[in-house]
Formats: C-alpha cells, structure tokens, sequence
C-alpha cells in the first residue's frame, strides 16, 4: 500500500513507497541490480550520481519512519533520484553481494563481515574504491539511523558536495549546523 503524506499542505502520494514481497519499502529511486557492487558503482559514475547503499530490514519501525515521513517529501525524494544511485540490502537477506574487494556473500554475512549492527544505515561511497578494499572501508560517510529531513538531506548533500573532502574543517556536524542556521533566517 503506497501511503500518501501531507508536505506543506501539500500530498506527495508519487514519491511513497511501497512495501515488497520482502518486507522492506521500495522507493522509486532505489536500484534492481545484480549486487556486482563494482559494476554498481561504474553505472552510478557513467550516470553522473553518487553510489549509496541503504540497510534494512522487514519489520524495521525506523525504516519505515524513512520512508513514510522522511524520503516521501518531494524536496528529499526529488535529490535522491536526481544524485544517486541507491542499492538495497536486506540484514537478513540471502542474495549474494560481490563487495569491492571480490569476496562473494549472501547479504546477511556480508553486512555481518561490514559490521552493520542495527537498521537503517546508508553507506555512501566514493567515486572510486581502491583494489581490495570493501565498501564499508572505502566509505566516504555512512548514516546509521533515521533522522529527520534537515538531517537528512544535509547527508545527502554533504556527500554529493564532495564536502568531506573539504580542506575547511567543516566536517559533517558543523555543516549541519550552519544549515540549521541558515533555514532559521529564512536563507534556504
């Protein structure tokens, strides 16, 4: 059932997702692929986006918080699917998964072999992973929890910014925050 959620006054019932023979919400912009995370990541660079993987689980309360009153927002949903390239796992799924550094596992042990402990999380990699390293090392950020939209979406920008790259130390946090202050005053 795809559930529509008031923006604004505004519905968004395009943007819900819905919820797959799995358990888990699926969201428009998220990815069917063969889970070759190297192949994954050379068609989100040849599109111009930014890889993310998204962790979840059936039964996830916090999931379903992301996708009900997080990702639906038009403003959230809209930056996802023009920036990214979004591939699912399941923490308890048996699909296989080849990670970066060539090693093949069904979903649940290789979020076990990541260390991947609760859902949601998105790990966002770089534009490149070393030869032999695995998707949670060559990790540029990774967003363990639900969150609200400012949070959220400064995630997703701060990542597509290239912003951790930033000589400024303006980590993550900081950006955060003079975001917070920006949609304070009004200045978007």
């Amino acid at each position: 059932m795809a559930l529509a959620m008031a923006v604004g006054g505004m519905a968004a019932p395009g943007w819900a997702a819905d919820v797959g023979d799995d358990g888990l919400h699926k969201a428009s912009w998220m990815r069917e692929t063969f889970l070759y995370l190297q192949d994954d990541l050379e068609e989100a660079t040849a599109e111009g986006k930014r890889m993310a993987i998204m962790i979840e689980q059936r039964g996830c309360i916090y999931c379903k918080k992301m996708h009900e009153e997080v990702y639906p927002i038009p403003e959230i949903a809209s930056y996802i699917e023009e920036n990214y390239f979004v591939v699912q796992l399941n923490l308890h799924g048996d699909r296989e998964v080849t990670d970066f550094d060539g090693e093949s596992l069904p979903e649940k042990d290789m979020l076990r072999k990541w260390g991947i402990l609760f859902t949601p999380t998105v790990i966002f990699l770089p534009e490149e992973v070393a030869e032999g390293a695995s998707a949670k090392d060559a990790a540029v950020a990774i967003m363990p929890g639900a969150f609200q939209k400012g949070t959220t979406l400064d995630m997703y920008t701060w990542v597509n910014e290239k912003r951790y790259a930033s000589e400024n130390d303006e980590d993550f946090q900081r950006y955060h925050a003079r975001r917070i202050q920006e949609r304070a005053a009004g200045q978007n």
